[in-house]
């Protein structure tokens, strides 16, 4: 076998981090039919659901990324964003709605979820790839930098008018859940927006102007990882370290958990930025380490590293069977510690579900020890199909 040459060991190193960013990503979502909390003020639990803040950030970037270097080899980009894009919208709100709640209630319930905002960047994406890369880049940074200056007004404005044709389109392009679902005409259907249009769009851009610098040259592009990536890191400790901006939330050694939780420690407080939707922070929080990152494993070797990367090759197709996969497991979880399924495995998760019942939570044990059970089912399967994408050319494997 031929040694690897430089580009392909970087672009196997974005296979690299977009498979632990898949791995990482369903702890949280084991963690959703654990009845875990999403984060608290015990070092377990908090860092349980920190660590995979690092997930959506390198999904959504590399999701750009992966759109230049398409562009690079077929010239048919823009469509090829438009109708994957439009494709990802539509399995969001139908086959993954049904993944995550195992119920066809759609009357009282969709999600709008990461694949959901992915969709909707591309299709976006595929309009701003016919102007230069250059001028890409400096609408997504503009985006990610510029948001939490002008996203107060918004919030100001949808929760003045919650209801209107403008504070629906609030909640869907920045504000999100907060303000409440989006009703969709009169016939009680309601839209859920947990990752809302702004500043993703900005992500994704940012990630396409940065296809630029991982296919330049070798010595440049890791000079350049790490001016990007510690230099972002660095930003973050300098805006969140003195509360200069970036972050609608504060932080303190008495703030508070949110949502009526005691307060945090200080550290905890310091790194509990804004997810929803994602603020300047928090992106450079998550962004900052991963491209730093991305260097030091251009010659990353092992059995880990080989894992990850299969699982990177195939990224949608893990999202699609993890959630239902998980689900399953949850199942049987429910069966062996309660002696039956609870139906509170059937409502409206990951958002629209109620407070877990008395006595379902489990220990952190169970959950840690059901998502490497589907880590180790979900290999193999990626494995099988990224075989499959590499013996065949049928077009439907595309979509997947």
């Amino acid at each position: 076998m031929s040694e690897a040459t430089p580009s392909s060991k970087r672009l196997g190193s974005i296979d690299l981090v977009r498979g632990a960013a898949m791995v990482l990503m369903a702890i949280d979502h084991v963690r959703v039919y654990s009845g875990v909390p999403a984060g608290g003020a015990s070092p377990a639990v908090f860092f349980t659901r920190w660590v995979t803040h690092f997930c959506a950030p390198a999904f959504v970037f590399l999701a750009g990324t992966g759109a230049f270097l398409y562009g690079r080899s077929h010239r048919d980009l823009s469509r090829f964003l438009l109708t994957r894009g439009a494709w990802l919208v539509l399995l969001e709100l139908t086959v993954i709605r049904v993944f995550w709640t195992f119920n066809f209630d759609f009357a009282q319930y969709m999600l709008a979820g990461v694949i959901w905002v992915i969709g909707w960047c591309m299709i976006l994406m595929a309009a701003l790839v016919r102007l230069p890369i250059a001028a890409v880049g400096v609408i997504g940074l503009l985006i990610v930098a510029g948001h939490n200056a002008v996203g107060p007004a918004i919030v100001q404005f949808v929760n003045g008018s919650p209801d209107s044709a403008l504070g629906a389109m609030g909640k869907i392009l920045y504000v999100g859940f907060y303000a409440g679902p989006v009703a969709l005409g009169g016939s009680g259907l309601s839209l859920t927006v947990l990752y809302s249009i702004i500043p993703w769009i900005g992500v994704m851009a940012a990630g396409y102007a940065f296809g630029t610098i991982v296919t330049g040259d070798p010595a440049q592009s890791r000079r350049l990882c790490f001016a990007i990536g510690f230099g972002a890191i660095g930003l973050f400790l300098l805006l969140r370290g003195f509360n200069i901006y970036g972050d609608p939330r504060p932080w303190g050694v008495n703030a508070g958990g949110g949502d009526g939780r005691p307060p945090m420690p200080g550290l905890f407080a310091f790194l509990n930025t804004t997810k929803y939707p994602a603020s300047l922070s928090f992106l450079l929080m998550t962004l900052g380490p991963t491209i730093a990152l991305l260097p030091f494993l251009d010659n990353a070797r092992g059995r880990v590293a080989r894992w990850l990367t299969v699982f990177g090759r195939v990224p949608f197709f893990f999202y699609l069977i993890h959630i239902p996969l998980i689900h399953l497991l949850a199942l049987v979880v429910s069966k062996v510690r309660l002696g039956e399924v609870s139906p509170w495995l059937f409502a409206n998760h990951p958002m629209g579900n109620p407070e877990p019942p008395d006595g379902y939570v489990w220990g952190l044990a169970w959950l840690y020890a059901v998502w490497a059970i589907a880590i180790v089912i979900l290999y193999f399967k990626c494995r099988w199909f990224a075989e499959l994408k590499a013996k065949r050319t049928d077009r439907w494997l595309s979509y997947l």
